[in-house]
Protein backbone atom coordinates (compact mmCIF):
# COMPACT_ATOMS: atom_id res chain seq x y z
CA UNK A 1 0.00 0.00 0.00
CA UNK A 2 1.64 3.51 -1.25
CA UNK A 3 2.33 5.86 2.03
CA UNK A 4 0.43 9.65 1.83
CA UNK A 5 3.05 12.15 0.91
CA UNK A 6 2.63 15.54 2.35
CA UNK A 7 4.28 19.09 1.45
CA UNK A 8 5.69 20.63 4.10
CA UNK A 9 4.90 23.91 2.85
CA UNK A 10 1.11 23.75 3.01
CA UNK A 11 1.25 23.58 6.75
CA UNK A 12 0.69 26.92 8.28
CA UNK A 13 2.76 27.38 11.56
CA UNK A 14 1.14 30.19 13.70
CA UNK A 15 3.44 31.98 15.63
CA UNK A 16 2.46 33.62 19.06
CA UNK A 17 3.94 37.21 18.79
CA UNK A 18 1.62 39.30 20.50
CA UNK A 19 2.89 39.44 24.51
CA UNK A 20 4.12 42.39 26.09
CA UNK A 21 6.86 40.12 27.43
CA UNK A 22 6.63 42.02 30.92
CA UNK A 23 9.60 39.49 32.46
CA UNK A 24 12.05 40.69 29.55
CA UNK A 25 11.56 44.48 30.80
CA UNK A 26 15.24 45.11 30.10
CA UNK A 27 14.36 44.72 26.49
CA UNK A 28 10.83 44.50 25.41
CA UNK A 29 10.01 48.11 26.66
CA UNK A 30 11.61 49.41 23.67
CA UNK A 31 10.83 46.26 20.95
CA UNK A 32 8.04 43.53 20.63
CA UNK A 33 9.87 40.49 22.29
CA UNK A 34 9.88 38.17 19.46
CA UNK A 35 12.32 40.89 18.12
CA UNK A 36 14.50 40.81 20.96
CA UNK A 37 18.20 39.67 19.56
CA UNK A 38 20.79 36.68 19.61
CA UNK A 39 23.58 37.33 18.15
CA UNK A 40 22.30 40.43 15.92
CA UNK A 41 19.36 38.61 14.94
CA UNK A 42 15.79 38.65 15.99
CA UNK A 43 14.61 35.24 18.01
CA UNK A 44 12.02 35.57 15.58
CA UNK A 45 14.15 34.59 12.52
CA UNK A 46 15.66 32.03 14.50
CA UNK A 47 12.43 30.39 14.95
CA UNK A 48 10.88 30.51 11.30
CA UNK A 49 14.25 29.25 10.19
CA UNK A 50 13.70 26.60 12.59
CA UNK A 51 10.82 25.55 10.56
CA UNK A 52 12.01 27.08 6.78
CA UNK A 53 14.98 24.66 6.67
CA UNK A 54 12.74 21.61 7.37
CA UNK A 55 10.48 23.09 4.57
CA UNK A 56 7.77 24.35 6.68
CA UNK A 57 7.66 27.98 5.10
CA UNK A 58 3.89 29.31 5.04
CA UNK A 59 3.60 31.69 8.45
CA UNK A 60 1.24 33.12 10.32
CA UNK A 61 2.39 35.62 12.97
CA UNK A 62 -0.12 36.84 15.78
CA UNK A 63 0.98 40.36 16.54
CA UNK A 64 -0.28 41.98 19.45
CA UNK A 65 1.87 44.42 21.72
CA UNK A 66 4.13 46.71 18.96
CA UNK A 67 3.20 44.93 16.26
CA UNK A 68 4.38 47.31 13.69
CA UNK A 69 7.68 46.68 14.58
CA UNK A 70 7.68 43.31 13.56
CA UNK A 71 6.06 43.98 10.13
CA UNK A 72 8.89 47.37 9.60
CA UNK A 73 11.52 45.09 10.34
CA UNK A 74 10.65 42.57 7.55
CA UNK A 75 9.67 44.97 4.92
CA UNK A 76 13.18 46.92 6.07
CA UNK A 77 15.20 43.72 6.21
CA UNK A 78 17.15 44.62 3.03
CA UNK A 79 17.51 47.70 4.08
CA UNK A 80 19.25 47.45 7.57
CA UNK A 81 21.38 44.36 6.07
CA UNK A 82 22.87 45.43 2.83
CA UNK A 83 24.82 47.52 1.18
CA UNK A 84 22.41 50.64 -0.39
CA UNK A 85 23.08 52.28 -3.92
CA UNK A 86 20.25 55.38 -4.36
CA UNK A 87 19.63 56.36 -7.77
CA UNK A 88 18.64 59.69 -6.89
CA UNK A 89 17.84 60.43 -10.44
CA UNK A 90 15.68 58.08 -11.37
CA UNK A 91 14.33 57.34 -7.90
CA UNK A 92 15.58 54.05 -7.87
CA UNK A 93 17.27 52.01 -5.30
CA UNK A 94 19.54 48.62 -5.97
CA UNK A 95 21.36 46.87 -2.39
CA UNK A 96 24.91 45.46 -3.34
CA UNK A 97 26.46 42.52 -1.31
CA UNK A 98 25.35 38.78 -0.42
CA UNK A 99 21.53 38.71 -0.14
CA UNK A 100 21.13 37.68 3.34
CA UNK A 101 17.33 36.65 2.65
CA UNK A 102 18.06 34.41 -0.77
CA UNK A 103 16.58 31.03 1.49
CA UNK A 104 13.57 33.13 2.79
CA UNK A 105 11.17 31.65 0.53
CA UNK A 106 8.42 32.46 2.42
CA UNK A 107 4.98 33.67 2.81
CA UNK A 108 3.87 35.65 5.79
CA UNK A 109 0.23 36.76 7.37
CA UNK A 110 1.27 39.48 9.44
CA UNK A 111 -2.09 39.34 11.41
CA UNK A 112 -3.28 42.18 13.61
CA UNK A 113 -4.71 40.05 17.10
CA UNK A 114 -4.76 42.88 19.78
CA UNK A 115 -2.62 43.84 21.81
CA UNK A 116 -4.57 42.27 25.16
CA UNK A 117 -5.98 39.01 23.84
CA UNK A 118 -4.55 35.73 25.15
CA UNK A 119 -2.76 33.03 23.12
CA UNK A 120 -5.80 31.38 22.78
CA UNK A 121 -7.94 34.08 21.04
CA UNK A 122 -4.95 34.37 18.76
CA UNK A 123 -5.14 31.81 17.38
CA UNK A 124 -8.88 31.90 16.46
CA UNK A 125 -8.33 34.85 15.05
CA UNK A 126 -6.56 33.62 12.77
CA UNK A 127 -8.49 30.70 11.60
CA UNK A 128 -9.75 32.54 8.27
CA UNK A 129 -6.42 31.84 7.20
CA UNK A 130 -5.91 28.37 8.35
CA UNK A 131 -7.49 26.68 5.10
CA UNK A 132 -5.94 23.11 5.55
CA UNK A 133 -6.66 19.94 7.59
CA UNK A 134 -3.52 20.70 9.94
CA UNK A 135 -1.67 23.17 11.50
CA UNK A 136 1.49 24.42 13.62
CA UNK A 137 1.43 26.53 16.44
CA UNK A 138 4.85 27.57 18.42
CA UNK A 139 5.76 30.44 20.85
CA UNK A 140 8.01 33.64 19.39
CA UNK A 141 10.27 33.40 22.45
CA UNK A 142 11.66 29.14 22.42
CA UNK A 143 14.00 27.75 19.80
CA UNK A 144 15.06 24.04 20.08
CA UNK A 145 17.15 21.56 17.67
CA UNK A 146 13.44 19.82 17.25
CA UNK A 147 12.97 17.27 14.15
CA UNK A 148 9.80 18.46 13.71
CA UNK A 149 9.71 15.83 10.60
CA UNK A 150 9.85 13.32 13.66
CA UNK A 151 6.63 15.35 15.54
CA UNK A 152 4.24 15.34 12.35
CA UNK A 153 5.34 11.77 12.17
CA UNK A 154 4.24 11.25 15.33
CA UNK A 155 1.13 13.21 15.22
CA UNK A 156 -0.48 11.47 12.19
CA UNK A 157 0.32 8.21 13.47
CA UNK A 158 -1.71 8.74 16.64
CA UNK A 159 -4.63 10.49 14.99
CA UNK A 160 -5.86 12.45 17.79
CA UNK A 161 -6.01 16.51 17.56
CA UNK A 162 -3.29 18.06 19.02
CA UNK A 163 0.37 16.99 19.62
CA UNK A 164 2.91 19.04 22.18
CA UNK A 165 6.29 19.21 22.53
CA UNK A 166 7.45 17.91 26.20
CA UNK A 167 10.76 19.28 26.97
CA UNK A 168 12.64 18.85 30.48
CA UNK A 169 14.43 21.89 31.40
CA UNK A 170 17.33 22.23 33.43
CA UNK A 171 16.54 23.62 37.02
CA UNK A 172 17.52 26.70 37.89
CA UNK A 173 18.89 25.62 41.48
CA UNK A 174 21.04 22.91 42.43
CA UNK A 175 18.97 19.61 43.85
CA UNK A 176 20.88 18.03 47.11
CA UNK A 177 20.03 14.09 48.08
CA UNK A 178 19.65 13.90 51.35
CA UNK A 179 19.22 11.14 54.20
CA UNK A 180 18.72 12.69 57.71
CA UNK A 181 21.17 15.72 57.61
CA UNK A 182 23.71 13.98 55.16
CA UNK A 183 23.84 15.59 51.69
CA UNK A 184 24.14 12.19 49.78
CA UNK A 185 24.43 13.60 46.50
CA UNK A 186 24.78 17.28 44.57
CA UNK A 187 24.17 18.41 41.00
CA UNK A 188 24.41 21.86 39.62
CA UNK A 189 21.42 22.60 37.54
CA UNK A 190 19.91 19.11 36.93
CA UNK A 191 17.45 18.30 34.17
CA UNK A 192 13.57 18.37 35.50
CA UNK A 193 12.25 15.01 35.98
CA UNK A 194 8.85 16.07 34.42
CA UNK A 195 7.86 17.17 31.00
CA UNK A 196 7.09 20.87 30.37
CA UNK A 197 5.04 22.21 27.35
CA UNK A 198 7.86 23.38 24.92
CA UNK A 199 5.67 24.64 22.93
CA UNK A 200 6.16 23.38 18.48
CA UNK A 201 2.42 22.19 18.75
CA UNK A 202 0.79 19.94 15.85
CA UNK A 203 -3.58 20.29 15.62
CA UNK A 204 -5.79 19.00 13.48
CA UNK A 205 -8.20 21.69 12.29
CA UNK A 206 -10.81 20.37 14.72
CA UNK A 207 -8.72 22.04 17.56
CA UNK A 208 -9.96 25.49 16.43
CA UNK A 209 -13.20 24.02 17.85
CA UNK A 210 -11.73 24.58 21.14
CA UNK A 211 -11.23 27.94 21.29
CA UNK A 212 -13.07 31.62 21.36
CA UNK A 213 -11.82 34.74 19.65
CA UNK A 214 -12.85 35.79 23.40
CA UNK A 215 -9.47 37.98 24.20
CA UNK A 216 -9.50 36.39 27.46
CA UNK A 217 -9.45 33.25 25.92
CA UNK A 218 -6.14 31.44 27.21
CA UNK A 219 -4.72 28.62 25.20
CA UNK A 220 -2.91 26.68 28.07
CA UNK A 221 -6.27 26.79 30.24
CA UNK A 222 -9.57 25.51 29.37
CA UNK A 223 -8.57 24.67 25.48
CA UNK A 224 -5.78 22.39 26.08
CA UNK A 225 -7.33 21.54 29.94
CA UNK A 226 -10.29 20.38 27.85
CA UNK A 227 -8.20 18.72 24.70
CA UNK A 228 -6.48 16.45 27.54
CA UNK A 229 -9.61 15.36 29.02
CA UNK A 230 -11.16 14.13 25.79
CA UNK A 231 -7.78 12.00 25.75
CA UNK A 232 -7.06 14.20 22.41
CA UNK A 233 -3.59 15.61 23.21
CA UNK A 234 -0.39 13.18 22.99
CA UNK A 235 2.81 14.70 23.81
CA UNK A 236 6.38 14.05 21.58
CA UNK A 237 9.35 14.63 24.00
CA UNK A 238 11.89 16.05 22.91
CA UNK A 239 15.16 15.18 24.32
CA UNK A 240 17.43 17.39 22.94
CA UNK A 241 18.34 21.11 23.11
CA UNK A 242 15.43 23.23 24.39
CA UNK A 243 15.68 27.09 25.72
CA UNK A 244 12.87 29.94 26.49
CA UNK A 245 13.59 33.52 26.13
CA UNK A 246 12.07 34.04 29.16
CA UNK A 247 14.07 36.68 31.41
CA UNK A 248 16.66 39.02 30.95
CA UNK A 249 19.22 35.96 32.50
CA UNK A 250 17.39 33.80 29.50
CA UNK A 251 18.87 36.43 26.93
CA UNK A 252 22.06 37.15 28.50
CA UNK A 253 22.67 33.34 28.57
CA UNK A 254 21.35 32.70 24.90
CA UNK A 255 23.44 35.17 23.63
CA UNK A 256 26.76 34.09 25.43
CA UNK A 257 25.74 30.25 24.50
CA UNK A 258 25.57 31.49 20.65
CA UNK A 259 28.99 33.68 21.40
CA UNK A 260 30.96 30.95 22.04
CA UNK A 261 29.50 29.20 18.97
CA UNK A 262 26.72 26.56 21.03
CA UNK A 263 23.70 27.46 18.97
CA UNK A 264 22.16 23.71 18.34
CA UNK A 265 19.09 24.97 16.80
CA UNK A 266 21.20 26.26 14.06
CA UNK A 267 21.66 22.60 12.90
CA UNK A 268 18.37 21.16 13.05
CA UNK A 269 17.58 18.86 10.03
CA UNK A 270 17.54 20.07 6.26
CA UNK A 271 14.65 20.19 4.14
CA UNK A 272 12.41 17.68 3.71
CA UNK A 273 9.72 17.56 0.58
CA UNK A 274 7.83 15.01 2.06
CA UNK A 275 6.23 13.22 4.97
CA UNK A 276 5.21 9.63 5.29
Amino acid sequence: MQQAVFDPGEIPVVILCGGEGTRLREMSERMPKPLVDIGGTPILLHIMRIYARQGFNRFILCLGYRGIMIKEAFLEYDLRRRDLVLDMSEGRRSYVGEEDAADMDWRIVFAETGESAQTGSRIAQVAPYVNTDRFMVTYGDGVADIDLHAELAFHMRHGRIGTVAGVKPASQFGVMGVEGDDVTAFAEKPKSQSLINGGFFIFERAFLDYLSTDRGCILEREPLERLARDRQLKVFEHKGYWRCMDTFKDYRELNESFAAGVAPWLSVPGRKDAVP
